[in-house]
């Protein structure tokens, strides 16, 4: 694999969908690919096959790509199938990675005191989630400079994972299209933070944020309001239905 840079910004003018750049070929993925240090895939497409290419939506499948604590994955597109995504195990930064048709997640998050960045990129046809936050206690979740269309939920912090944490998210520069649910879902009884600064809303309304009562039984969470409080979940600069 050879290590390519971000080169120059790409403008993308369609907003009515995820901007996905034309890819540089294509690759099946039949065993995850573990990633520790740098994973450059030059825009280079990656798809599931044998046990990883079904197209399911059930819980706890394999994911394409497993990130050790630390890793970055960099110009990959996902395209269909594409398992359960990305899995990273603690810190790691996802830079210009599209997802074209996301699986049952795009990508999910574990480890403790684990700061996750995702900068650039897009994800599209998400029947739930985009992003899966299952972290515990430390750290935080950027999303930036992002794109996604026909989604249920951009983000998720676990409403039910056995061991809970206050987690902290940040939404920057979003560009959301309709059909869409929700940007974010959060647990206000366990302390979680959300801060969406900078968002356009493209087509009908897609709400800022659902607030959850969270547990640690499994149980499906209570939802217990929408929209920004002022205080587990804040919004500025957005625009849009």
């Amino acid at each position: 694999m050879i290590a390519l840079g971000l080169g120059a910004a790409v403008v993308f003018t369609n907003l009515a969908s995820a901007a996905v750049p034309e890819a540089a070929g294509e690759q099946v993925v039949t065993e995850t690919i573990e990633v520790s240090g740098v994973f450059d895939g030059g825009n280079k497409r990656f798809i599931g096959g044998g046990a990883l290419g079904d197209g399911g939506q059930d819980e706890g499948q394999d994911a394409l790509f497993e990130l050790a604590d630390g890793a970055t994955l960099r110009n990959v597109i996902l395209g269909s199938p594409a398992a359960d995504g990305v899995h990273c195990s603690g810190s790691c930064t996802l830079s210009g990675v599209h997802w074209e048709d996301v699986g049952e997640d795009a990508a999910t998050f574990r480890g403790t005191n684990a700061t996750v960045v995702i900068e650039g990129g897009s994800a599209a046809k998400a029947d739930d989630k985009v992003f899966q936050d299952n972290r515990g206690a430390g750290g935080s979740v950027t999303i930036r400079d992002f794109e996604v269309s026909d989604f249920g939920k951009l983000y998720r912090s676990c409403g039910n994972c056995s061991t809970q944490a206050a987690r902290t998210v940040r939404l920057e520069k979003i560009v959301a299209t309709a059909p869409g649910d929700v940007l974010a879902g959060i647990n206000t009884n366990l302390g979680d933070r959300l801060t969406i600064d900078g968002v356009t809303l493209v087509g009908d309304e897609i709400e800022l944020c659902d607030r959850f009562e969270g547990n640690d039984t499994g149980d499906e969470p209570t939802k217990i309001g929408s929209g920004p409080d002022g205080v587990s979940c804040v919004a500025s600069n957005v625009t849009g239905p």
